[in-house]
């Protein structure tokens, strides 16, 4: 190995999408000389002139076949495998690892095939005796996913595992990552069910799920299917106590996820041909097929016991905008920086499952806007808010908790400002709900009664009464608050931001049908403390009509 201080690394697939984006989180990084290598030379070299960042960057041309002679040549601290698809690597998928091995050369890959991270371990005893590490499947799936059960793991037995990914329809898919999936549709899947080995049927299993941290806007409720990933080959050693482990990806648009559903079932069904193929069809379409929120998440869903009484927890990742696609190449960004400061993995070839703590994620985490959080099974019998909110409630100011801490009825009293909208389409609306008249230091009192379907608010601005039943959310609106004011219902996300709980209408319905969201109810809704006491502040106001009336005031327990 190399001995100078600037660590020198090959990135195969380097002008790819993982290999880039592995090349741009480091990009910071001055003692690196990064080797973008690939079949092509023009884009390799591109792709170095195009280049932002303190690291060196260098072309090489540099194909599978003559992946020893291109480490001899350049002489790498570190080899990363960047390019697959990893389950097309023919009659020798381990080339590359042992040609690592015969240059005493370390190397770390992207691996998304199971049984290629499974099988890596063959190589133990080889790469310790030429002291270097090979750590395959250095990604999401299955780092972490690793790393989250461990942290659950020290409080519970885990017994069952779901998970996904939800990527942001804008993040783009590459052409390799397209084959792979393409290819183990419809084909047999290798995992664990009821503690035992057991096959099912690629992308023919679903599942819906709604990501959501703590006191962040959820992701709308996902379509996820079963994926050949590493996790359902290499966490069940991890955990003695599981028996049944399931991933899942939830690409959207669901239209056309759901046509790859339905190729899998037939394949499996009638014994049809690979769809690899089909493969460069599917990868134009979804590339096109951009709209949407740009948003994209990841989950995993724990049962188990302590205490020999069953359990359950679930870790939510949301992460915005272009900071999603990042995260399956953190792991190896954060592997080169502890790397940098002489914190080098232990010698052998293994799965990477153990290669980062959540801790060191949320490092990564922390410069973007990512969020995480875990939410606990007993939420569920917690006051309406808290359940929506989990642990986020416990960062609301007091008198915000106070109002919304308790399953019992209770009444709040106060003053308020009140304007209605002046349109005769705006007055029309509110009349029908019954929403107070414009005043201001107008006196209010609010009762809350809880029941069996929710919760009633009772507002009385002055005389003038209105109500509006508020409950937990299901389905497509699970981990939202609906609130229905007569025929109109309206699905609201719960955020806390600058020590204030928002309100944010997410979709509605008007007589129980579904509403286009161009004409979704909005408005700047919160709750805050102000001089000690509760405040709050709501705005209703509707598309094309404009603002259908706004009150704000304070409230004291009465």
């Amino acid at each position: 190995m190399r001995q100078e201080q600037t660590l020198k690394i090959l990135i195969m697939g380097g002008y790819g999408v993982f290999g880039g984006r592995l090349a741009e989180l480091l990009s910071d990084v001055s003692d690196l000389e990064l080797i973008i290598a690939g079949r092509s030379h023009m884009k390799a070299s591109a792709f170095c002139k195009s280049y932002k960042g303190a690291a060196t960057v260098t072309p090489l041309q540099l194909d599978r076949s003559n992946i020893e002679e291109g480490i001899q040549t350049a002489q790498p601290d570190v080899v990363v495998d960047a390019s697959g698809p990893f389950q097309n690597y023919g009659s020798n998928p381990y080339s590359v690892i042992t040609a690592c091995i015969k240059q005493k050369t370390n190397y770390l890959d992207f691996a998304d095939s199971a049984d290629f991270v499974f099988g890596v371990s063959q190589f133990d005893a080889a790469a310790k005796e030429a002291n270097i590490f090979i750590l395959s499947g250095v990604s999401s799936f299955p780092v972490l996913t690793a790393a989250v059960l461990r942290e659950i793991a020290k409080d519970m037995d885990i017994v069952t595992v779901e998970g996904g990914i939800a990527p942001s329809p804008y993040a783009g898919i590459g052409l390799n990552v397209m084959r792979a999936v393409v290819g183990y549709a419809g084909s047999q899947v290798k995992l664990t069910r009821g503690g035992k080995p057991g096959t099912a049927i690629g992308l023919a299993e679903h599942r819906r799920f709604t990501i959501a941290p703590p006191g962040e806007i959820p992701l709308r409720n996902i379509h996820f299917s079963l994926v050949d990933v590493p996790d359902l080959q290499v966490i069940p050693p991890e955990h003695e106590t599981l028996r049944d482990i399931w991933m899942g990806a939830g690409p959207v648009p669901e239209t056309l996820h759901r046509i790859l559903n339905l190729l899998a079932k037939a394949r499996a069904v009638f014994g049809l041909p690979s769809f690899v193929p089909l493969a460069p069809l599917f990868y134009r379409v979804l590339n096109l097929m951009k709209f949407g929120e740009h948003r994209g998440g990841m989950f995993v869903h724990v049962r188990g016991t302590k205490n020999d009484i069953e359990t359950e927890r679930t870790w939510h990742l949301l992460a915005e905008g272009d900071d999603g696609p990042y995260i399956p190449s953190m792991a190896i960004e954060c592997l080169v920086r502890k790397r940098l400061k002489g914190n080098i993995p232990d010698p052998g070839a293994r799965p990477a499952t153990r290669a980062l703590d959540l801790a060191d994620y949320q490092t990564l985490f922390a410069k973007r806007t990512i969020s995480t959080g875990f939410r606990a099974g007993d939420e569920k019998t917690k006051p309406l808010y808290q359940q929506i909110l989990g642990t986020a409630f416990t960062a609301l100011p007091t008198p915000v908790q106070a109002l919304h801490a308790t399953r019992e009825p209770r009444r709040w009293a106060g003053t308020a400002c009140v304007q209605r909208g002046k349109n005769i389409f705006a007055r029309t609306i509110a009349r029908a709900i019954g929403f107070p008249n414009s005043g201001t230091s107008t006196p209010i009192t609010v009762e809350l009664v809880p029941s069996e379907k929710g919760e009633r608010w009772t507002r009385n601005f002055g005389g003038k009464t209105f109500s509006s039943l508020q409950q937990i959310g299901a389905g497509k609106n699970n981990h939202l608050l609906l609130e229905r004011f007569g025929p109109i219902e309206v699905a609201l996300a719960l955020t806390v931001k600058d020590n204030r709980l928002f309100l944010i209408p997410r979709r509605w319905t008007l007589f129980g049908l579904p509403m286009p969201k161009f004409l979704l109810p909005a408005g700047n809704s919160h709750e805050r403390e102000q001089n000690g006491h509760f405040y709050f502040d709501v705005e209703i106001a509707v598309p094309l009509i404009g603002l259908i009336v706004s009150y704000e005031g304070e409230l004291r327990p009465a």
